[in-house]
């Protein structure tokens, strides 16, 4: 499952762990490696194997890893821990649409049967909608709109800001919309707006909204059913707009 930063991947994955045990039971998440420090509640080995950047920079060239600059941040996935944990069951992946689009289709991962989701902060009608608007950029709205997660997700995590924290805000939300032009790549689209800053998560017994939509999404998915709010985004959706 994979999206731009703040979209709501992580209060999807709690929430299938906490209503659906039965679908993640058996999974085994897909670690990777990064150079950021680690935010409030995140654990090391758990969310992500956190190390220096000098240390991720070092694992380039090495080919049991793919190392990658995402928003600014050096990632790594170590191919050959992957390949083991497949060989036991399942295996999870939460993150950033670069490492998704990667395990979406690496020939690497031949004969490997997978599933590959996207979260996207806007529907494929809500798309064509907003194309249709003259002179819109629909580029900056897409930054605006996860400009707005983002800042109410970190405040929510730390309180008071950093000059740092809106600097990191806003190469995350200027990424965002060359990330929904990669959902092309993926299975299935599932439009979602209550990204990670949302209460419809978990300030209710049970997730509400489009907190609700995406969870049932998901878990249709992984039992192999679809539902009406999954998308599948042609190439070219979000192509043609001004940038």
């Amino acid at each position: 499952m994979a999206g731009p930063s703040g979209i709501g991947k992580s209060p999807l994955a709690r929430s299938l762990k906490r209503f659906y045990p039965e679908l993640y039971r058996n999974v085994r998440m897909l670690v990777l490696y990064n150079s950021r420090d680690p935010r409030p509640g995140e654990q090391d080995g758990v969310d992500y194997h956190f190390r220096k950047r000098e240390f991720i920079r070092g694992l380039d060239g090495d080919p049991r890893f793919v190392v990658m600059d995402v928003r600014g941040d050096l990632q790594a996935l170590d191919l050959e821990e992957l390949k083991r944990d497949l060989m036991r069951g399942d295996v999870f992946f939460e993150g950033n649409p670069f490492i998704g689009k990667l395990l979406a289709a690496d020939k690497r991962l031949a004969g490997v049967e997978r599933l590959s989701v996207f979260v996207a902060p806007l529907s494929m009608e809500e798309i064509t909608y907003l194309k249709g608007i003259g002179q819109l950029d629909l580029s900056a709205v897409v930054t605006d709109i996860m400009r707005r997660k983002l800042l109410r997700r970190t405040k929510k995590q730390k309180g008071e800001l950093s000059m740092k924290d809106l600097e990191n805000i806003e190469k995350r939300a200027g990424s965002a919309f060359g990330e929904i032009r990669m959902a092309h790549f993926f299975d299935h689209v599932i439009p979602n707006h209550d990204g990670e800053d949302s209460e419809n998560w978990d300030a209710f017994y049970y997730p509400v909204g489009d907190a609700r939509k995406a969870l049932l999404a998901f878990a249709g998915l992984l039992k192999g059913e679809k539902t009406e709010t999954v998308e599948r985004w042609p190439d070219g959706l979000v192509e043609g707009v001004n940038v």
